[in-house]
């Protein structure tokens, strides 16, 4: 039997259960670095599989790195299990995080024989939007030894390189000062309309950046009582560029915004975050088409999506690590339209029979992809060179 063969033998015997872990996952949202259950449930399905499992890898709890084989080329899958706030799996990190542990074991069946090794990272907080999972293990080691990685992502539709931009979240802190807001409203410091300041700034700055740039954001604390002049607002914002060069340019226009708030009513401001921003994401052309042959002999073929190719999409920590070894992500459908990503619509369609099959298969095409990384003289020599 060859390894692809192999590779798809394993899968099918383990299909029953990734569902069944996709399934459960997407039962028990946590929020980033809170993902106890799904990173325990992770890290027992894989030693069950034989793998050698590294719990709270670089000194993150909910981080782990789960390795088989002993080849020279190592290969490394990215699950992502941590949700968003109030919406649950909208995302659809359950099939993230199930597809890896798929594809991990279906590569694994033929990892020694073609000279390779296969490790799954778990990487925790992707939807933080700051200091993440990815680029954290990255600052201290987690992605040493790793020539190439992958992961695949759930979407409305099936697409192989998706324009995916740098981003930096952060939080504003305005501090006035309380005053009876009728009887001696000239004591306070007004922090409620320093925000108001800021955000209508932020509306006529945006006739002056790109059109690729992003701004948005939510009041995250307004004031206490109408009749309080409010001390304390806040707000967390995300600013997005095409690439982090552009997004240092755009990052001083908008925090100017923010400190003319304070400038208008004597407020004053902090900034608190926004220091390890997420890169674009750079597509290896050649991992990729490796995983556009082994997505169209599953019956995935990449469709000519018009604008929705051409346009910015979402940002994620996967960015970080492309700028640091080559990497894919490609985007798998579950034929979820009219809902999309971050919708609770989109939540409710990650444990559909559509999305089951996007996981199975998105673990498949990864499988087939690492098992191509390592056959191929010419792709093998350019990774291993790396080290």
């Amino acid at each position: 039997m060859d390894a692809k063969a192999a590779a798809r033998e394993r899968l099918e015997t383990a299909t029953g259960g990734l569902i069944e872990l996709s399934h459960r996952i997407h039962a028990h949202p946590e929020l980033g670095f809170e993902e106890e259950k799904a990173a325990l449930w992770l890290c027992e399905a894989l030693a069950d599989a034989g793998f050698a499992v590294e719990r709270g890898s670089c000194g993150l709890p909910t981080a782990f790195r789960a390795r088989a084989g002993s080849g020279p080329l190592h290969v490394g899958i990215c699950a992502e299990y941590d949700c968003l706030p109030g919406i649950g799996h909208a995302c659809g990190h359950n099939i993230i995080a199930a597809s890896a542990v798929g594809a991990a074991l279906a590569a694994a069946r033929a990892a020694d024989d073609l000279g390779l090794t296969i490790s799954v990272i778990g990487t925790p907080a992707e939807e933080v939007g700051n200091a993440s999972g990815k680029i954290l293990l990255l600052e201290r080691g987690g992605f040493d030894g790793i020539h190439a990685a992958m992961m695949v992502h759930p979407a409305p539709f099936d697409m192989l390189a998706a324009r995916i931009i740098a981003a930096s979240m952060f939080d504003v802190r305005y501090t006035g000062k309380e005053s009876h807001a009728s009887a001696f409203p000239e004591l306070g410091v007004n922090a409620g309309d320093a925000l108001t300041i800021a955000q209508t700034s932020l509306g006529l700055l945006r006739q002056h950046i790109r059109s690729t740039d992003r701004i948005h954001g939510i009041v995250t604390a307004g004031g206490a009582a109408p009749n309080v002049v409010p001390a304390h607002t806040s707000a967390r914002y995300i600013i997005r560029s095409e690439t982090l060069d552009q997004l240092r340019e755009l990052r001083p226009k908008v925090y100017r915004c923010f400190e003319a708030g304070a400038l208008a009513t004597g407020a004053k401001v902090e900034f608190v975050g926004g220091d390890k921003p997420y890169a674009e994401m750079r597509h290896d052309a050649a991992v990729a088409a490796l995983y556009r042959r082994n997505s169209e002999a599953l019956g995935r073929p990449f469709p000519d999506l018009g604008e929705w190719e051409t346009r910015p999409t979402g940002s994620t920590d996967m960015g970080n690590v492309s700028l640091a070894l080559p990497s894919i992500h490609p985007m798998v459908g579950i034929h979820s339209l009219p809902a999309v990503n971050h919708q609770p619509e989109f939540t409710a369609h990650c444990v559909t029979p559509h999305a089951d099959k996007a996981l199975v298969d998105g673990a498949l095409a990864m499988a087939w992809t690492a098992i191509d990384l390592a056959s191929d003289p010419s792709l093998r020599q350019r990774l291993l060179a790396r080290a």
